[in-house]
């Protein structure tokens, strides 16, 4: 198993968000954690990312453990995650937000900067070839040199993700990529994310919209911090606790 998490909980005061979650994901896979609005899929990411601490339970990552790291040492093991609100640079071009992503690591010292050295040249003419290749990928190099805060809704997710591709993470984890998108957008979303698969990353996304699953090769479903179910896409749409937890008791039946 690449991750997995064991008897995960997270307690703020009286109130328990997530309770004893067990999940795992393999190499190359994309596996869905989906459930209503409030169920704890948020929460539940910030905890596999270190953003909050853990009540109990243990996180194993590509056979390491990682409970209780600091998400820069998660991130610099290979976890990046995207938000629901992508902090984009709004007056950057697309090319110029995922260009910066790349000096969040940077291979060139102060100095080389400075004196405009012959390894800074290659180090930013590998930056540009490297960013305009992630654009390429998911569907963004049309739009390279508008400004991120002139592109439609769908295509400022889609450019979350491009940035977050640029650090190079062994597990991408999306929050919400389709939240908020009409049918074109969602589109144009999901044929990036799995062009993103194709090239060896393995995803989690996190969604309450369950049109996602069309993108998944095994679904979790959290509801009030508990497991509920776990399966294969098709198996899970017909689960009545499932059917319950979305559209309420009288379509369970």
């Amino acid at each position: 198993m690449f991750l997995e998490t064991k008897g995960l909980t997270k307690r703020f005061g009286g109130l328990t968000a997530v309770n004893q979650f067990d999940m795992y994901v393999n190499k190359g896979e994309i596996v869905g954690l989906i459930g209503p609005n409030g169920a704890g899929k948020t929460t539940l990411f910030n905890l596999i990312t270190g953003f909050i601490r853990l009540t109990k339970g243990q996180i194993i990552f590509d056979g390491k453990d990682i409970t209780g790291k600091k998400p820069h040492q998660i991130a610099g093991l290979g976890i990046v995650r995207t938000f629901q609100l992508n902090p984009l640079f709004a007056n950057f071009t697309v090319l110029q937000n995922v260009s910066a992503s790349f000096h969040l690591h940077p291979r060139s010292s102060l100095l080389d900067i400075y004196f405009n050295t012959k390894t800074y040249r290659r180090n930013e003419a590998y930056i540009l070839e490297q960013s305009l290749e992630i654009l390429g990928l998911v569907g963004l190099d049309k739009v390279k040199d508008e400004l991120a805060k002139n592109l439609p809704h769908g295509y400022q997710k889609m450019l979350g993700i491009a940035r977050a591709l640029a650090v190079k993470p062994k597990l991408l984890l999306l929050d919400e990529p389709i939240a908020g998108m009409n049918p074109d957008e969602i589109d144009f979303t999901m044929a990036g994310i799995r062009k993103t698969r194709k090239q060896g990353t393995t995803i989690v996304v996190v969604e309450h919209n369950m049109q996602i699953m069309d993108l998944c090769d095994r679904v979790v479903v959290i509801n009030f911090g508990h497991k509920i179910a776990e399966g294969l896409p098709k198996e899970v749409t017909e689960n009545k606790e499932v059917i319950q937890a979305y559209l309420g008791s009288e379509h369970a039946a």
